[in-house]
Order: C-alpha cells, then sequence, then structure tokens
C-alpha cells in the first residue's frame, strides 16, 4: 500500500484552485472530509486561467482538451455528472497540419478515417504504418496508465509489475522518434505523432517511447472543446466542489505555513487569516511551494532541470480564415534543429513551429458578432536561457506576427483589436519555476518514481498536487495528480 499522511485528516486545507486542487477537493469531499481552498485569483482555474477583454474571453493557459473522462471521474467523486456541468464538442478534425511544401494534413480520432486521410495525403503504405503505430500506442497505454500513470509511486520497486515487461518488450524506453519512424516513413506523419513530447518538455530525439501516450492521448483517443472555452473545466469543477461543500476564499494569498514538530497546523493568507487544518495540499508550482511556503528546497529539486517555455499571444481580430481548424499546427522545415536550438543551445527558434487556435471557430460568443479569437503559441527557451524578456519580448511579438504573415495569415497584424503577449519571464511572475509553464522535463530521471514524490518529506501532512509531482504535465496528468494527492489523505477513491 503506499504511504499516507499521518494523523487526523478531517479537515483538509487545499492551497490553489488548479485543477489539480480542484481534483483534490472533489475527491475529499466525496470522502467525507471537510475542505477549504484558498485561491490568489478571484476565479478558479491556476494556469487555466481567464483573460476578459473589450468583449473577447481567451483562455490564458491550455489550449487542448484530452482524457474526459478524467473530468467525469472527478465529479463522479460527488454524485455529479458531466454532463450537467459542461457542453464538450469533439473536434473534426483534431488538428490541422500545416508544412513548409505547402502541404496539409487533417488529423482524425477515427482511425479509418485517418488511415484513408494518409491514404489520399501520402500513400497506402504509410497508412497502413499508421494503423501498425496505432496499435502500438493503444498498447503502450493500456500497459502503462495502471502502473506508471495513475498510481502513487514510492519507490522504484513498485514498477516491477508484469506491465514493467512488457512495456520493455514494446520498446517503450527506447527514443521516441526512432520508435516512431519505425512505423511512419514520411517526415509529415512523423512530425504530427511525435511532437507531443513538447508536452512533456523533451524534444522527440530524446524522449522516451512511453511518451507516444501522449499522442494515444490526444490523436486516438480524441481531442474535445468545452463551450465557454477551457476555463468552463474550472468552473464547473469548483462549481459541483462548491455545492458539495467546499469553501472557497478567492483573492486570498497563502502566505505561509504554520508548523509544529513536523506537522501543518494551519494556513496564513495576506489578510491576516489563520485557517486550522489537519492537512495540506500544495497545488502552486511544486519548486516555487517548496521556497516560498516551507522555506527551503530540497537539493532533489534545486537540481531539476526544466521544460522549454513559450511564447503566447492572445489575439482579438476583425479577420477570419476559412483554412483553419480549431488547432493548427504550422511545421517548419526544420525539425531536429528547432529542438537543438531550444533545449541545446537556448537561443529562439530560426523556423518555428507554432501551434495557432481559434476558440471562437467553435463557439462564436467567446468575441464580438463577427470577430474572431486566436491563441497562438511559439516555443521558447526557458529562462535558463540568456535572453532578456523585457527588451526582447515587443521585438519578439513582431517576429510572430510576421512569422504568421509569412504562413498564411495575410493581414493578421492589421486586423489586431485586442492583444496580450505572455513571455516566460511573465510565467515566473505568475509563479512558474524558470518561466517554465510546462513544469521540469521528463527526463528518464524526473519521470515516474524519479519525478518528486507528492509527499513532501520531512513533513507529515503535507501533500502537492500538479504538474512538477507525479504522474507530470499536461491536463490529464494534473487531473490524476489531484487523485493521487486525495489518496495519499484518504487512501483509494472510488
Amino acid at each position: 500500500m503506499p504511504a499516507k499522511v499521518k494523523g487526523p485528516t478531517d479537515h483538509v486545507v487545499v492551497v490553489g484552485a488548479g485543477l489539480a486542487g480542484l481534483s483534490a477537493a472533489l475527491r475529499l469531499a466525496g470522502a467525507g472530509r471537510k475542505v477549504t481552498v484558498v485561491e490568489r485569483e478571484s476565479v478558479p482555474g491556476g494556469r487555466n486561467g481567464l483573460l476578459k477583454k473589450s468583449g473577447y474571453s481567451f483562455d490564458t493557459g491550455p489550449s487542448v482538451l484530452t482524457m474526459p473522462d478524467l473530468i467525469s471521474d472527478a465529479l463522479a467523486c460527488v454524485g455529479e455528472d458531466i454532463k450537467d456541468w459542461l457542453d464538450l464538442v469533439p473536434l473534426k478534425p483534431l488538428y490541422r497540419a500545416f508544412y513548409h511544401d505547402g502541404s496539409q494534413l487533417d488529423v482524425h480520432a477515427d482511425t479509418n478515417q485517418m488511415q484513408a486521410e494518409i491514404a489520399k495525403s501520402i500513400s497506402s503504405q504509410e497508412a497502413e504504418g499508421y494503423a501498425r503505430y496505432v496499435d502500438f500506442v493503444t498498447k503502450l497505454y493500456k500497459y502503462e496508465m495502471k502502473d506508471f500513470i495513475d498510481r502513487n509511486i514510492d519507490s522504484p520497486l513498485n514498477l516491477l509489475t508484469p506491465n514493467l515487461a512488457r512495456l520493455i518488450a514494446l520498446g517503450g524506453f527506447r527514443k521516441l522518434a526512432p520508435k516512431v519512424n519505425q512505423f511512419l516513413k514520411d517526415p509529415r506523419t512523423q512530425k504530427v505523432y511525435s511532437f507531443q513530447a513538447m508536452y512533456a518538455g523533451v524534444s522527440p530525439q530524446q524522449a522516451l517511447a512511453i511518451y507516444a501516450v501522449i499522442a494515444y492521448m490526444d490523436s486516438v483517443n480524441g481531442v474535445f472543446f468545452p463551450k465557454g472555452g477551457m476555463h468552463a473545466v474550472p468552473r464547473a469543477l469548483a462549481g459541483a466542489a462548491e455545492k458539495h461543500g467546499v469553501t472557497f476564499k478567492y483573492s486570498s494569498t497563502v502566505t505561509s505555513i504554520e508548523r509544529k514538530n513536523g506537522r501543518a497546523t494551519a494556513v496564513i493568507t495576506d489578510k491576516g487569516e489563520r485557517i486550522p487544518c489537519d492537512v495540506v495540499v500544495l497545488n502552486p508550482d511544486l519548486p516555487v511551494a517548496w521556497r516560498d511556503l516551507l522555506g527551503k528546497q530540497p537539493r532533489s529539486v534545486k537540481r531539476l532541470k526544466y521544460s522549454p517555455s513559450c511564447a503566447t499571444l492572445l489575439i482579438g481580430s476583425s479577420k477570419t480564415y476559412d483554412h483553419l481548424a480549431h488547432h493548427n499546427i504550422h511545421f517548419g522545415k526544420s525539425w531536429a534543429g528547432v529542438f537543438d536550438e531550444l533545449i541545446k543551445k537556448k537561443t529562439l527558434m530560426s523556423d518555428p513551429s507554432i501551434l495557432v487556435t481559434v476558440p471562437s471557430k467553435d463557439d462564436p460568443a467567446l468575441a464580438p458578432a463577427g470577430k474572431s479569437s486566436y491563441y497562438v503559441l511559439f516555443p521558447t527557451p526557458n529562462l535558463s536561457a540568456d535572453i532578456d524578456w523585457e527588451k526582447i519580448g515587443p521585438k519578439y511579438r513582431d517576429e510572430m506576427i510576421k512569422s504568421l504573415e509569412d504562413r498564411g495569415y495575410t493581414g493578421f497584424g492589421d486586423a489586431i483589436e485586442v492583444e496580450q503577449l505572455t513571455t516566460p519571464l511573465d510565467w515566473k511572475n505568475q509563479g512558474m519555476e524558470q518561466g517554465a509553464p510546462f513544469a521540469s522535463a521528463h527526463t528518464f530521471f524526473q519521470t515516474g518514481p524519479f519525478r518528486p514524490k507528492n509527499l513532501a518529506k520531512g513533513f507529515e501532512n503535507i501533500v502537492f498536487a500538479g504538474s512538477g509531482t507525479q504522474p507530470g504535465v499536461g491536463v490529464p496528468m494534473v487531473l490524476i495528480s489531484g487523485r493521487l494527492a486525495a489518496e495519499r489523505i484518504v487512501g483509494p477513491v472510488k
């Protein structure tokens, strides 16, 4: 049995209403605990934030939603049905990929439809390779989810299960790019089924093949869009939690944790409020929580290496482009070279690959009538790079606009009505170590049992949740991390 917190667990304070904190709060409430959530912003969501400007509503964080069953599972802990809280639209296509040679490829979750698309756009042999790749990632997901992702791991020895042998036999611990290339021979399909490694903070060349599981989560299981934007997800989770007795204290920042004999006894807020508790769940970025709230970072946390960061532009525009899907990926000609620039050389991409999401396409209410909203993401190095974002930021914004115009977004700059640029420096100011919204990178020794544990060493009753702890980065992973945090307090949650 995984270790649990010691002592009474009647009242739990959750610091931060991010997705992980909300997931934990729902499970704890369902298990009969008194739960108080303290959130510094005026709304729930954490990184999954909301910006309202001149009639536009923008999501400030994640834009891709996969594995909605994990949301259903959290809501079910208090007897709620996801259909009563969220209107989820399955996206078709999941992505539209654009390539430097002018070709494009629509990515579908339906494997027969995707095979037909690949056969038509590339070749029948490539379509057969894709079918074999789907079989590979589906097995990977099956063996990985239960033993490696969806459980608390106290020691590498916990991994010694029959599924570990199956993963090794499958080639899960080889490098991702060569593994993908065994099945897919065309650079276009290779890119579209391996770029997801970026979400884990590593290049496809460096990532382990087990990270192809992210390709399963979106490209096979499907991508969804919640009406009202991604921020509808934390609103739903918080609404259900509140309905079932969870107390929320918004616009309150926890400034310190009162401790006695290795136990947290209360949290103190910037308003001078003291909230006594039996257990604390910390949802801020793990290294920041250690430093700012627990007073010191363990050496293992100080040594962590971080994922690349990103610059995002939220754009309200008078212009609509008919050739776009909801999610659009524009791949540059350079591939391995781009990751070398980002991760090894720590420089800005000379030939960027870009994600452009158009939320107003599937929910026109997110923009004024006849207008469009765009979420533009350019990967960048994190703050360990020698880049002065205060100086570079405005110039880079201009480069981002030019890059979009070069890729077919004619007149994009002139049509902008509202904009917000977020750089790695802004992410840092929002509480993300090294300005890395994708947290510590999923290198081998920062993955699974080697990732920072969710029990705070040296404290009997402090638990972490979020992307900095197990199982890792991404909306599905942080929802799971909330459940794992709750299980450290109340045991397995049915």
